[in-house]
């Protein structure tokens, strides 16, 4: 069990860092609350601090122990030294608000300690939730061996917004990933509690006590919380800036402006889908200004700007970084506003698709997906929220006008990705507004036990989906470090190949892989297919030589009478929505004495291409297996160009491409000394060239010459029955296998 101590001592460390952080932000700027709003509210600005101090660290290359601990010891033991911790403000009185009734001080206590009991032991266990040890911690593993941000062009999750995961930083510079876990579990609770203090505010704690065990006992809920992920950090923080935006309008104190513009841009730093916050919350301030009819200037526009101002400080850091990284401010999105090398816009354009169906046959089929299936959109809230259309009954309320406006806000985007893990945030409004319009305690009082009683593991097994992502149990054991770290991550498969990686590839030497693995466990870089541009053309260059419709077995032959030119270009012309245009090679050729020969590839050539410039070498490189795309889809006006850097007499040109171009229209055209652009030829003669020769050898050649020595390949990876019946004949040795999962090593 000694084991177990850092564990809980990154954890707790963390969480009173940033709760001191917030009660010294609170204090300085003498707010008035209720002594458990305070202390609630200040652990949730006070992890946007926190965030804030490690970006710059990181961005310094700081993150050393020695640092963290100094700068949060000073924090802690001034907080204390300056009486940030003595109480004060206002206590929640008998009478006015009411207090919760001693039935549902029986009823909360006991739901509550069966949930928290399941969530924290899952917290404590060691880490291996699939997005957790591939990406969320993964991040935090590179940042704690450099001791700050890196430049990683080749894993887009890196290029997201991290702010929760630069709080994982901190923890788990003294309490490893289970320490992270802790943290996001604390959000949980203290979301928990905001709503029931909420509830109080109200004047109906019985709402408030309901609302919160609704979420508190959510399956998706209490599993995003006890894993390292980012959802429940998220909603608690959503939760926090509609919980200060209330009291603002209730007092109109100008200093909760700074905590509210701070838990706005905090959203984002979260995750890209809160940038709704900043919206929220600077249109709710000033609507609420602009309806007491008072002039614009003072009164509206500096409260406004105090918000907005505050915000963007939060957010705009963020955006520096990718644009410094990797050209684009909101990497990975809007590739076609900021176009770069890093990631494809076909690969967003895919990644857009999938979240927005996640393979549904039907969106009609996301009710009870979501509500209790959960296998195929990750995860299900449990069967009462099958009554969420009730929730609109609390529309009578103003309080709970004022719930379901956040909820649709928040919930806004939730069909660009329909994963139920995005209704996160959306949950505690919604238990709000259902526990609103329940009219009587005691039926109330039944659907929190019939809803905690559905959210059992041992219940819940039973109607489920199998594989839904939920918790299975309490694996009380683990967490206390009882059964060995290596004993319980190994009964994950991915941890056990990551393992197998760590003892065959040498330090430094990258592996590739089509597929995510538990990347966080492996002191080697794995380099992703789908994780970046430059990692896809990779991933499509070892997959030539078994999809034949990628093979360059088209070709297009441009004859024309003989011209001087400076500049050439090939131009595709048709629209087609659901294929790339692929070019495997250009060959110039000139009229010689014995006819028509090649014009061989000078250094003085400059080439480009629209769109994808960066990778128009790859058509004009002799190698079959290789080709440029457009990585979007084909559209009129796009081309391959050459610039021979003097006149060149030019008389027909051969272009290689691919089946899966699709039905492509294409035209030479060619400049002389005029500067103007003329067509040479539109009418190409087409042609086929069988593949006869094998392109395995080939393929992985130019892996190697990339610097890649090693391949992970599963079972369903194309190319994997191939790879492992001739592996000679890829220049393959089997460096290692587990189960169908083979490590291979390129000679």
């Amino acid at each position: 069990m000694i084991h177990v101590i850092p564990v809980l001592f990154g954890g707790l460390f963390t969480v009173v860092t940033a709760w001191s952080l917030g009660m010294l932000l609170l204090r300085r700027l003498s707010l008035d609350f209720y002594a458990w709003e305070e202390r609630l509210l200040a652990f949730v600005t006070g992890s946007a601090c926190l965030s804030a101090i490690m970006f710059i660290l990181s961005a310094t290359r700081l993150v050393r122990r020695g640092i963290l601990l100094a700068l949060a010891i000073a924090i802690i033991g001034y907080a204390v030294y300056s009486g940030a911790f003595r109480v004060s403000g206002k206590s929640f009185p008998p009478l006015p608000p009411p207090p919760l009734p001693p039935m549902w001080q029986w009823i909360f206590g006991v739901v509550f300690a069966v949930f928290a009991y399941i969530g924290f032991f899952n917290a404590l266990a060691p880490e291996h939730s699939s997005d957790g040890m591939s990406y969320h911690l993964n991040e935090v593993f590179k940042y704690q061996q450099a001791h700050g941000f890196l430049h990683i062009t080749t894993d887009l999750y890196s290029n997201l917004s991290q702010g929760i995961e630069l709080l994982y930083l901190f923890a788990v510079d003294f309490g490893r990933y289970s320490a992270a876990s802790l943290v996001h579990f604390t959000f949980l609770v203290v979301l928990v509690f905001l709503i029931l203090s909420y509830g109080k505010r109200i004047g109906r704690p019985e709402v408030g006590a309901a609302a919160a065990l609704f979420t508190f006992a959510c399956p998706i809920v209490l599993r995003d919380a006890s894993i390292a992920y980012i959802d429940v950090a998220l909603a608690a923080d959503l939760f926090a800036l509609f919980y200060l935006l209330q009291i603002w309008d209730e007092n109109r104190d100008p200093k909760l402006l700074v905590p509210i513009g701070l838990l706005a841009g905090f959203g984002y730093e979260v995750k890209y889908t809160a940038i709704v916050a900043v919206p929220y919350a600077v249109g709710f301030v000033a609507w609420k200004l602009w309806r007491e009819r008072k002039p614009v200037l003072r009164p509206v526009l500096r409260p406004v700007l105090t918000v907005s101002l505050i915000a963007v400080a939060c957010i705009v850091p963020w955006m520096l970084k990718d644009w410094i990284e990797v050209a684009n401010p909101v990497s990975p999105l809007a590739n076609r506003i900021f176009p770069n090398p890093y990631v494809h816009i076909s690969f967003e354009d895919g990644w857009r698709q999938y979240l927005s169906n996640y393979h549904l046959d039907t969106r009609w089929r996301i009710p009870l997906q979501v509500t209790v299936e959960g296998d195929q959109v990750e995860g299900f809230v449990g069967p009462l929220f099958l009554l969420a259309p009730l929730a609109l009954l609390a529309l009578r309320y103003r309080t709970g006008r004022q719930v379901l406006l956040a909820a649709a806000i928040f919930g806004a985007s939730y069909f660009n990705n329909i994963g139920t893990r995005f209704l996160i945030p959306v949950v505690p409004f919604v238990s709000l507004a259902l526990a609103m319009a329940v009219a009587g305690p005691w039926l109330l009082a039944a659907l929190v036990v019939a809803h905690g009683i559905s959210c059992l593991p041992a219940v819940y097994q039973h109607y489920c989906a199998p594989y839904a992502f939920s918790i299975q149990g309490v694996p009380f054991r683990a967490a206390l470090r009882l059964q060995g770290e290596e004993a319980y991550l190994s009964l994950d498969p991915e941890y056990n190949v990551v393992r197998m990686i760590a003892a065959v590839v040498p330090p430094g030497q990258p592996v590739f892989a089509i597929s995510q693995g538990a990347q966080s466990y492996l002191p080697r870089e794995l380099l992703t297919g789908y994780e970046s541009a430059s990692n896809e053309v990779l991933e499509d260059t070892l997959w030539m030589p078994v999809v034949r419709d990628a093979q360059p077995s088209r070709l297009f032959k441009f004859d024309f009478a003989a011209h001087q030119l400076r500049k050439l270009r090939v131009v595709q012309t048709a629209d087609l929505p659901g294929n790339q245009w692929s070019v495997g090679e250009i060959r110039v050729f000139t009229n010689g004495a014995t006819g028509p020969s090649e014009l061989p590839r000078d250094p003085v050539w400059r080439l480009t291409a629209h769109p994808n410039p960066w990778d128009v070498q790859l058509a004009f490189d002799n190698s079959p297996v290789t080709r440029w795309r457009s990585w979007q889809p084909a559209e009129p006006g796009m081309y391959i160009e050459v610039d021979f850097g003097r006149l060149q007499s030019v008389s027909s040109v051969l272009m290689e491409s691919s089946n899966d171009t699709g039905a492509v229209k294409l035209k030479v055209e060619g400049m002389g000394t005029d500067q103007g652009w003329v067509t040479l030829s539109d009418h190409p003669v087409e042609s086929r060239q069988p593949m006869r020769a094998s392109l395995r050898l080939a393929a992985t050649a130019e892996l190697k010459a990339h610097g890649i020595h090693y391949l992970l390949i599963k079972p369903d990876n194309p190319g994997a029955d191939d790879m492992r019946r001739y592996p000679a004949y890829w220049g393959l040795d089997v460096a290692g296998s587990l189960g169908d999962v083979r490590l291979y090593h390129i000679k």
